[in-house]
């Protein structure tokens, strides 16, 4: 079982990655990967490399794990499933015809709902789109049918499998597609593409924050002369369309989850209270779903709007473990917002905002 509280399963055909935008900098799965490359294991070999002040960083290699590609066929009872959790399917170094494969194992498997979280949503609008799209699956089913269907283990579930493919309609009902950003920025750049793939459920996984996030007012930037902002929570657009569906083929085109979550880990970075309450705020007054994941390695000690302490009595410090943070992100002792913030780790930190556990799935609400 997997320690994500959003999911019940990762599964990973796909060892490998780059770092992309700032989100990237303390990765996880960079350093997991780099372990499991010591410890040997085959597909994670060439992923990793040291920096010369030993930092842990991804060469761009990417490997395709053949023995976990029909991993899924495993699990019998219906699980929800994070794809490559240690990489990105959309990554510029994955060929199609590999993620041809993995939709064609999630092809297979009915049963589960497959998620699907990238930071290159560019590219993943354009293979969804791509005309024919779900025939080229349909030929990378028969491809591993009749590749697999002799091994003893996997003979009766391919069988089964294969009888219940239904790829005639697009997109594939069990398979949600989430983008991950961290910041405003990142958002602008990554949310519109993730509107513009049709997808049974879309989400977006801001994780780690890493600044305030405004999702009812999305800028896309300089569109013909002109910027596109909108609310991806309901898909009206601020700029003179009733909706941005009329803009592009999409139909309904806004976001159906909100996963927030501050940094874990090494070097983690703190996320102020203010972020995690203004996302929340923006997804109950869309009706839409909210998971607060956890807070990471930080919790607040003293706010100054809220606690109103006696600052005389806030140790002006230079320890790594203790200091300020404003609403912008600063962490000097001015700023709107203020809080006195101190790295107690990621149990003791838990994930109660305001006295509640949100983890709303999509459904929920």
């Amino acid at each position: 079982m997997s320690k994500i509280k959003w999911t019940d399963e990762t599964w990973n055909p796909i060892a490998g990655c780059t770092v992309i935008s700032s989100g990237c900098d303390n990765c996880y799965a960079m350093r997991m990967a780099y372990r499991l490359e010591a410890m040997g294991l085959s597909n994670y070999q060439g992923t990793t490399r040291k920096n010369a002040s030993g930092r842990t960083l991804w060469t761009g290699k990417i490997n395709f794990d053949e023995k976990a590609l029909l991993k899924p066929l495993s699990w019998k009872n219906p699980r929800m499933i994070f794809v490559n959790s240690m990489s990105d399917l959309f990554h510029e170094n994955v060929p199609d015809e590999w993620i041809d494969k993995v939709f064609a194992v999630m092809a297979f498997c009915p049963q589960h709902t497959f998620q699907i979280l990238t930071k290159r949503p560019e590219r993943m609008r354009d293979y969804i789109n791509k005309k024919g799209r779900n025939f080229l699956i349909g030929m990378a089913c028969g491809e591993i049918y009749y590749e697999y269907h002799d091994a003893d283990a996997v003979t009766p579930r391919l069988e089964a499998g294969y009888k219940n493919i239904d790829i005639t309609g697009w997109p594939m009902s069990n398979v949600w597609l989430l983008v991950s950003v961290e910041d405003q920025k990142t958002a602008n750049e990554r949310i519109l593409y993730l509107l513009n793939t049709p997808a049974a459920v879309r989400g977006v996984s801001i994780e780690p924050a890493l600044s305030e996030i405004d999702l009812e007012c999305i800028d896309d930037g300089l569109r013909d002369g002109c910027h596109l902002t909108f609310n991806a929570l309901t898909g009206m657009a601020h700029d003179g369309y009733e909706s941005i569906s009329g803009i592009f083929d999409n139909p309904d085109p806004k976001l159906d989850w909100v996963i927030v979550g501050g940094e874990s880990g090494p070097n983690a970075r703190p996320m102020h209270p203010e972020w995690a309450r203004s996302l929340r705020d923006q997804c109950k007054a869309a009706n839409l779903p909210f998971f607060f994941k956890q807070w990471g390695e930080w919790s607040v000690k003293y706010d100054r709007d809220k606690d109103d302490p006696d600052w005389r009595d806030v140790p002006n410090t230079k320890n790594n473990n203790e200091r300020f943070i404003n609403i912008e992100g600063g962490h000097g002792f001015h700023g709107e917002r203020v809080c006195f913030i101190k790295k107690v780790g990621k149990k003791k930190a838990g994930n109660i905002l305001d006295g509640e556990v949100i983890q709303q799935m999509p459904g929920d609400v």
